[in-house]
């Protein structure tokens, strides 16, 4: 199996979770632990988005993705396919834009 194409962005945002978790705890006036939560919702859609997207990538069915989360093939695809196009889309430009400019 090939290491999937969003690893390090996963393990980044992992990281990025836990140091927010943990900052969450150390939260001790009711705005900042709103933020920290707000944080770590935001933190958590990527990380959610990333890992549909390799689940994807890895040819799993939208059925079975929308088992992970409760919902139809159908609420599945409505939930994530546009978002999982649009990185794919952001991610070709970038790969362009990278390829046109070795200096990048």
């Amino acid at each position: 199996m090939s290491t999937p194409p969003h690893h390090r962005e996963l393990d980044e945002l992992r990281r990025e979770l836990i140091e927010s978790l943990v900052a969450l705890e150390r939260a001790d006036a009711p705005l900042d632990t709103l933020d920290k939560a707000r944080q770590i919702r935001e933190i958590a859609e990527q990380l959610e988005l990333l890992a549909v997207s390799n689940a994807r990538a890895e040819k799993v069915s939208w059925a079975k993705i929308g088992t992970s989360f409760k919902l139809t093939k159908q609420g599945a695809q409505q939930r994530f396919a546009a978002s999982i196009a649009a990185l794919a889309s952001s991610e070709d430009a970038e790969n362009s834009s990278t390829e046109a400019d070795p200096d990048s």
